[in-house]
C-alpha cells in the first residue's frame, strides 16, 4: 500500500512543478524586450519658436508595437520589428521617411485651444549597437507660436505607445530657462495644459516622493520580470521573514550605490555586458539554491555584489526619466523605496503562497527543499542560463 504520506507529497510536486513552469517558463520561448515610453521635451522660445525633441523607438512606431505589449515578440508583426533593429541608421532613417506624414498628423500640439502643424527637422538616428537593447531615437519637430501665447497641450496618440512629456521655457536673452515637471500619459491622454506665461514651480517634496516611488515599484512590479527572478530565488534558499528581508535590504543598498554613481556617471558599463551579468546572477542563484542545503553568511556578501550589477540596470530607466537637480537625493531615495516595496510584496506573496502554507502541509525541511526549493530553483536557473545565452548571442 503507498504510503499517505508519500502520495501527498508527489501530488504536491507535481502540482508545485507544474505552477512553477507556468508561471515561469513561458518566458522561455521569448526574449525580454519591452519597448519603452517615449520621452518628449518640449522648448518654448521666447523668439516665437518652440522645439520638441521626441526619444522613441522609429522600428516600434514604424511595426505598431506599443505598449500593449508586454514582449515586442507577442506583435503580429515581430519579425519586421527585428529587422528594422539590425538596420544601420541610413537605411532606417529612409524607411521611416513616408511614415513621416502619418506621424505629423496623428501627434496634436494644441496652443491656446488652436491645433497647430511643425515640421520635422531632424531625425537622428544612431548604430543599432546592441540589439537586445530597443535602439532609441531622437526625432525633432520644430514650429512657429505667438509670442503671446498663454499655454501648450501636447497629445501623442495610444498607438504610438505611452509616453512622458515636460516643457521648457527659454529666455535666450537672459539665458534663463525653466523646466515644468513630467507628465505620464497613458491610454490615449491629452496632456493637462503648461502655462506659457508663468515660470514653472519647483515640484513640492510630496510631488518627487510620490512619483519616484511609483516609478520604482512599477520597474519591478510588472516590469522587471529579471529582478522579479532574482528576488524569488533569495526566497527559495529560506523562506523566514528574517534573513530575506536581510538579503532583499542589503540588495537595496547596494543597487541604490551603483544607480547614484551611474546617474552622475562616475561608472559607466554598456548594456550588453551589464544585461548578460544580470541574467548570469539569476542563473547563479539558482544553481547555488539547488547545491547549498542551507542559507551561509555568505549569502548576503554574494547578493550585495549582484545587488550592484543590478543597480547599473535600474540606471537605464532613471537616466531616460531624468531627475530633479534641486532633489535628486530625495528623488534616488524616493525610486528605492519603490523597489523595495515592491520586493517586499513580492517576498510577502510568496512566503504566503509557499513559504506559509506548503512548510505547514509537508512533514519537514528536507520535504520541503525536495519538493519546493530544487524544482523552483532548476526553472529559475534554467531561465537565467537562457537569457544569458540570449543577451550574449546576437
Amino acid at each position: 500500500m503507498i504510503n499517505k504520506s508519500f502520495f501527498y507529497s508527489i501530488v504536491l510536486f507535481f502540482l508545485t512543478f507544474g505552477l512553477a513552469s507556468g508561471l515561469v517558463l513561458v518566458p522561455l520561448s521569448v526574449s525580454a524586450d519591452v519597448v519603452k515610453p517615449a520621452l518628449v521635451e518640449i522648448s518654448v522660445k521666447t523668439d516665437g519658436t518652440y522645439q520638441i525633441e521626441i526619444r522613441a523607438s522609429i522600428e516600434a512606431l514604424l511595426t505598431g508595437i506599443n505598449a500593449r505589449y508586454k514582449n515586442t515578440k507577442d506583435a503580429p508583426n515581430a519579425q519586421a520589428y527585428d529587422d528594422f533593429r539590425v538596420m544601420k541608421p541610413e537605411k532606417l532613417r529612409q524607411a521611416f521617411v513616408p511614415f513621416e506624414k502619418d506621424f505629423l498628423q496623428e501627434i496634436k500640439i494644441v496652443i491656446d485651444g488652436q491645433e497647430v502643424r511643425p515640421q520635422i527637422t531632424k531625425v537622428s538616428i544612431p548604430e543599432p549597437g546592441y540589439v537586445k537593447v530597443p535602439r532609441v531615437s531622437v526625432i525633432v519637430i520644430e514650429g512657429e507660436l505667438s509670442t503671446s501665447a498663454q499655454s501648450l497641450s501636447w497629445y501623442y496618440p495610444d498607438r504610438f505607445g505611452d509616453n512622458a512629456v515636460r516643457v521648457r521655457q527659454v529666455d535666450e536673452i537672459n539665458e534663463k530657462w525653466h523646466w515644468s515637471s513630467w507628465q505620464w500619459l497613458k491610454n490615449d491622454a491629452i496632456s493637462e495644459p503648461f502655462s506659457l506665461t508663468e515660470v514653472f514651480t519647483q515640484q513640492t517634496a510630496f510631488e518627487v516622493v510620490s512619483t519616484y516611488i511609483v516609478s520604482g515599484f512599477e520597474h519591478i512590479l510588472p516590469k522587471g520580470l529579471d529582478h522579479i527572478l532574482f528576488i524569488l530565488g533569495i526566497f527559495l534558499l529560506s523562506s523566514r521573514i528574517r534573513p530575506l528581508l536581510w538579503q532583499v535590504t542589503m540588495f537595496t543598498i547596494a543597487h541604490t550605490i551603483t544607480l547614484g554613481l551611474s546617474i552622475n556617471g562616475y561608472i559607466e558599463l554598456p548594456a550588453n555586458i551589464v544585461e548578460p551579468l544580470i541574467a548570469l546572477s539569476i542563473a547563479f542563484i539558482g544553481i547555488e539554491n539547488i547545491l547549498s542545503p542551507k542559507l551561509h553568511k555568505s549569502r548576503l556578501v554574494v547578493v550585495f555584489l549582484f545587488g550592484l550589477l543590478h543597480g547599473m540596470g535600474f540606471a537605464s530607466v532613471l537616466v531616460d526619466f531624468g531627475m530633479p537637480e534641486n532633489d535628486f537625493a530625495l528623488a534616488l531615495i524616493s525610486f528605492n523605496v519603490g523597489v523595495e516595496i515592491a520586493q517586499v510584496v513580492i517576498i510577502l506573496v510568496a512566503y504566503l503562497i509557499v513559504g506559509y502554507w506548503f512548510r505547514h502541509k509537508l512533514a519537514n525541511e528536507q520535504q520541503y527543499r525536495q519538493i519546493i526549493v530544487i524544482p523552483g530553483s532548476l526553472c529559475i536557473a534554467i531561465i537565467g542560463l537562457y537569457w544569458t545565452y540570449d543577451r550574449i548571442v546576437l
